[in-house]
């Protein structure tokens, strides 16, 4: 039985990881830092020097910026200049309107922004800003989560130095291990805990409902959601609820990855994450019109097991998002088929079985085609689930125990395919026009 003060970890842990956020977060982030590092000057920058990560530059190349039409990182960083808030944290653009973008524009004509590859620090979630002006500066500096600053500096004053920032698999596995987490006790906390208490997850289901209509009706970047609903694409794949739970998951990652002004609930740093564990659930179980009760218990079973993935597997890596949230979105829809935990665990076993390597090439557009990939994947393994079918120990890296299961496609993804993503990087940073 999980004790009142495990609950009470597991929750705090949840609001932590389960946040509002407008537009890709790697981008954003960007945006905060350099919101906040533009607070510390106190006047609108005349140069910014940014330090990034590979992997925020990878997630940031080609992805839209809510409410500008354009795509990538030196709009995203005149804005956070220009009108960033850097108490909204993942929302720090929410003000962004026609004339702000129209600033942007000219701010980065001016030639005031220089970004560059941040090569010494291991984290793979890194952004370092310098704001200047008027021989002064505000430094901000964000690492291993999306809005965690660990250094602040306004002129040669440091306000803050967290100088024992762990490295992002350490820092988050330690967390991990201090809550005690296994998918048993996921299961468990989902499942047993007073409902009031996780009615805040409905707040996911009506911002990523929303963000799933905005895409219905809209046109945004391949339009994938609305072709799979279209006449053509019904008369291919029919009209099911297979059909309708990946058109209404793919609508929302479509409008996001488009740049369409609208928050999603994002989890653990990722919007799309965010998407992917709450969308399926919530058209599974409008179709199956199952209860309030039993819609909040999935949600938050597909919640909290990605985020209980992620803390092992780290905010960034080569590993696709998509694969842990769909994973996460599997064990609450065959909650909702009425899966036993037993089941639950062949569903992230068949999960793990087949999904395993899809790769991270940055934030984009056709990051919704991935999302199709994990919740068909989702729907097939909670069916397998649902006949006591699953990948079993002698195929490939699933166990016998399902924690171990989820460790190795940890390990895969932080460490196995690091060479892999260099290798992505170098390719999209070195493409012919």
């Amino acid at each position: 039985m999980i004790s009142n003060e495990e609950k009470q970890g597991i929750l705090d842990l949840m609001h932590q990881q389960i946040v509002p956020a407008i537009g890709c977060t790697e981008p954003v982030c960007v945006a905060l830092c350099v919101a906040k590092a533009k607070e510390l000057l106190g006047t609108l920058p005349e140069k910014i020097e940014l330090r990034l990560s590979a992997n925020i530059l990878k997630n940031a190349m080609g992805v839209g910026i809510p409410g500008t039409g354009m795509i990538g990182l030196p709009i995203a960083i005149s804005l956070g200049a220009l009108i960033g808030r850097s108490d909204l944290l993942l929302e720090v653009l929410r003000d962004c309107n026609e004339e702000a973008v129209e600033r942007g524009r000219q701010y980065i004509q001016e030639d005031r922004i220089d970004i560059k590859l941040e090569e010494n620090d291991p984290d793979k979630l890194y952004v370092n800003v310098i704001c200047s002006a008027n021989g002064k500066q505000g430094e901000a500096r964000i690492k291993t989560t999306h809005t965690n600053f660990v250094f602040l500096r306004k002129d040669d004053e440091v306000i803050l130095d967290k100088k024992d920032t762990c490295a992002v698999s350490a820092g988050s596995e330690n967390q991990s291990v201090k809550l005690g987490l296994s998918l048993k006790k996921v299961y468990e906390f989902a499942t047993t805990t007073d409902l009031e208490d996780l009615r805040f997850i409905l707040e996911a289901k009506r911002l990523n409902e929303n963000a799933s209509n905005v895409g219905s009706h809209g046109v945004y970047g391949h339009n994938l959601g609305k072709t799979i609903s279209s006449k053509f694409g019904t008369e291919l794949l029919g009209d099911s609820i297979f059909t309708r739970v990946v058109s209404a998951t793919t609508n929302a990652c479509d409008a996001r990855m488009a740049g369409a002004m609208v928050p999603v609930m994002s989890n653990s740093g990722s919007g799309n994450q965010g998407i992917c564990t709450t969308m399926p659930v919530v058209a599974f179980a409008k179709e199956k019109n199952c209860s309030e009760e039993q819609l909040i218990r999935a949600l938050t079973l597909s919640n909290l097991t990605a985020i209980y993935i992620k803390q092992h597997l780290g905010a960034l890596s080569a590993l696709c998002g998509c694969v842990v949230a769909s994973t996460g979105s599997s064990c609450g829809i065959t909650y909702l088929m009425g899966g036993t935990y037993e089941q639950v665990s062949f569903a992230v076993k068949n999960m793990i079985g087949n999904i395993c390597g899809m790769l991270c090439d940055g934030a984009k557009p056709s990051c919704a085609m991935k999302l199709t990939t994990g919740v068909s994947t989702a729907m097939l393994s909670a069916m397998l689930a649902m006949q006591n079918e699953h990948v079993t120990s002698v195929e490939g890296i699933v166990e016998n125990d399902v924690d171990r299961c989820i460790q190795n496609l940890a390990a895969i993804g932080s460490r196995g395919m690091d060479e892999t993503d260099k290798l992505v990087l170098n390719i999209m940073t070195h493409k012919e026009s």
